[in-house]
């Protein structure tokens, strides 16, 4: 019975598994038409039921994968109640798929500024504009408190509103998955029982 040759195969089962992300992200980049770092998130709200949105991934390292929000929205109530999440990163270009699944921590209070600073303007005016998942009664309300802020703002830096900053999600188990023929696709799992632990990994059935 002839072998079929894998697309990346064996070559997982070697891999640190950030390592692989960050080659994966690389092609994505060059692939995907728009955002290759949108990444869904679930989380769970005070009923149980789960909640998913889509969020831009904007740094990650070995302690996790980092996005940044308004602690007062629906997600970051949730994820203050209860700190655990789930991501799923979608490459359709590539065929491919990573899922990641692991614990939520504030990032501190120097990488928030630090990124806070990087953006647009206008996207911080927007981060004290917006009472993200909160009613909103009509457009022109947000955009009357937008030009009020750019107002407000004018002569002066836009400090970052105490109520956005980032989250980290420190994960437990990242799985990659990739396209096969014949839906026989290639499935690794890598998990560890604590951050600092060492991955293990293991192929799984499609």
């Amino acid at each position: 019975m002839s072998k079929t040759a894998l697309t990346f195969g064996e070559k997982a089962l070697q891999a640190r598994p950030f390592e692989l992300f960050d080659e994966w992200l690389v092609e994505a980049a060059g692939t995907e038409p728009n955002d290759p770092n949108a990444v869904a998130l679930a989380t769970v709200d005070e009923t149980g039921l789960p909640d998913v949105r889509m969020v831009l991934l904007k740094g990650f390292d070995e302690r996790g994968f980092v996005f940044y929000t308004n602690l007062e929205s629906r997600k970051g109530r949730e994820l203050a109640a209860q700190p655990k999440a789930a991501l799923c990163f979608h490459w359709k270009t590539l065929r491919r798929q990573v899922r990641v699944r692991g614990a939520v921590e504030a990032v501190s209070a120097q990488e928030a500024d630090e990124y806070y600073a990087s953006r647009a303007r206008g996207s911080r005016i927007g981060a004290w504009a917006s009472r993200q998942s909160q009613p909103l009664d009509s457009r022109e309300t947000l955009e009357r408190r937008v030009d009020e802020l750019h107002a407000e703002f004018a002569s002066e830096d836009i400090p970052r509103p105490p109520f956005w900053s980032g989250l980290r999600v420190v994960p437990s188990e990242i799985e990659f998955w990739e396209d096969g023929a014949f839906r026989l696709h290639d499935r690794f799992r890598f998990e560890r029982e604590t951050a600092n632990a060492a991955w293990s990994v293991g192929r799984l059935y499609p």
